[in-house]
């Protein structure tokens, strides 16, 4: 039977709302808007932040100009923090696999990174459970995926029932469980550490928001048109920008006529906010799940993992396309806990047949529609804009390998780590899919 309680903010959402109240005094006031920058970067949030972070860490000495633009100045609607900060290399394509395998290097080992930040890292793996028709695809990622670097194992339906006798097989063939290099960790610390480092490095970081782009007389962007919450407008010149607005990219893209122009500028960025709900729940169910356990993934998608020490879980799942829900605000559907989330829970763990709901929240996916994946990389036709967006629900695990590669391509000219070419914006123009299988 399912219990819905009163609808409070989790433990974690009210931890990022005490740090958002001192934001601005813990890591500095909104800076002055300056008339010129060497790098204009579009989005302060997980790929921004780290951004700014890479191309002052490798550029210290070489006085680049690093501005940061967020016109979210609290994130109180930023993707990044309302994400359920996981970390895992169950992806299909080797891009997404070795993004996130570095992105756990830099994780576990931040300190040496971003200073005194404490990421709260819980290294439970992750568990993608598989009915017969998709088990020879997650046998064939596993094979990849361990071969670049990973390290998770394939479990029949006897070895899940030993490894997790709180699950039903019932459905299952096989799953692939991570034994390490997964987990999740608090994406609002992370997103603080690079913003603190990136300032220390000497970026700044403004509150405001870009409407509109100039250009040169060869038709490149020169300028984008900031107007900052007093209602003041300011222009600012830059040499390069980079578009990490996130779910909403693709609005700042048609500022400069991506999408609504000619030839290359006739193919949109095509990126959109889309809403997903996080649910908390708690159960008095026998055989529950225990502290260790995996962020455990049904074959239907829905998910769920451990949510601190005081016997909490949480879970969701992405609706279907017919069912997408209203951008318009960041209210919860409850209802949709109830007729979509909670029966498969049920189903796959028998404790949780009698659950109760204790809070919830909900944040935005910048989807690609495309390809659902993210595009990075320079625009085809403005030589000076880099695009990182469009991850579509798996990014904030990929931000220390992104902004890492947004640095090298301004600062040498091409990928000098991990080769990123394939997720470029070229395979919009050329219309090539690059389909991920098991995206959560």
């Amino acid at each position: 039977m399912l219990r819905l309680g009163r609808v409070l903010w989790t433990a974690a959402v009210q931890q990022q709302l005490r740090l958002l109240s001192g934001t601005q005094t813990s890591v500095g006031g909104g800076d002055a808007v300056p008339k010129h920058c060497d790098v204009l970067i579009i989005g302060g949030g997980g790929m921004g932040a780290s951004s700014a972070y890479w191309l002052k860490k490798r550029a210290e000495q070489k006085k680049l100009s690093v501005l940061v633009v967020e016109r979210d100045a609290g994130y109180t609607t930023a993707s990044t923090v309302l994400s359920v900060g996981g970390v895992r290399q169950q992806f299909s394509l080797a891009e997404n696999i070795n993004m996130s395998l570095f992105g756990y290097d830099f994780i576990s080992d931040c300190r040496s990174h971003l200073g005194d930040v404490e990421l709260n890292f819980q290294p439970h793996g992750y568990l993608i459970l598989a009915s017969a028709n998709g088990a020879e695809i997650l046998s064939r990622n596993s094979k990849l995926q361990n071969e670049l670097g990973a390290c998770n194992e394939l479990l029949g339906p006897a070895a899940l029932s030993s490894r997790f006798p709180w699950l039903s097989t019932h459905g299952i063939e096989l799953g692939c469980y991570g034994l390490n290099k997964e987990g999740w960790f608090d994406p609002w610390a992370l997103l603080m550490g690079f913003k603190k480092q990136a300032r220390a490095y000497g970026a700044q970081f403004a509150n405001g928001e870009v409407t509109g782009f100039e250009y040169d007389a060869a038709g490149q962007l020169s300028a984008a048109v900031v107007s900052s919450a007093d209602g003041s407008k300011h222009t600012v010149k830059f040499d390069n920008c980079v578009l990490t607005a996130g779910a909403y990219s693709g609005q700042v893209a048609r500022l400069a006529n991506i999408g609504t122009g000619k030839e290359l500028l006739s193919v949109p960025l095509p990126v959109e906010p889309r809403k997903r709900y996080v649910y908390v729940f708690n159960t008095q169910g026998r055989n529950c799940p225990g502290l260790a356990t995996p962020l455990t993934v049904d074959p239907d998608g829905t998910y769920f993992r451990r949510d601190g020490l005081g016997g909490n879980f949480l879970g969701g799942r992405s609706p279907a396309d017919h069912e997408e829900p209203s951008c318009d605000t960041l209210d919860v559907d409850h209802g949709y806990f109830e007729s979509n989330v909670w029966p498969t829970l049920a189903s796959r763990v028998p404790a949780f047949e009698s659950v109760k709901v204790q809070s919830s929240w909900a944040g935005y996916y910048d989807h690609n529609c495309f390809d659902a994946n993210g595009i990075i990389g320079r625009h085809p036709h403005y030589t000076n804009l880099f695009i990182a967006t469009g991850f579509s629900g798996h990014g904030i695990q990929q931000t220390p390998a992104v902004g890492r590669a947004i640095a090298e391509l301004i600062l040498d000219g091409k990928y000098t780590t991990l080769d990123l070419s394939r997720l470029g914006f070229e395979r919009l123009v050329a219309q090539q899919r690059m389909l991920e299988v098991n995206i959560v």
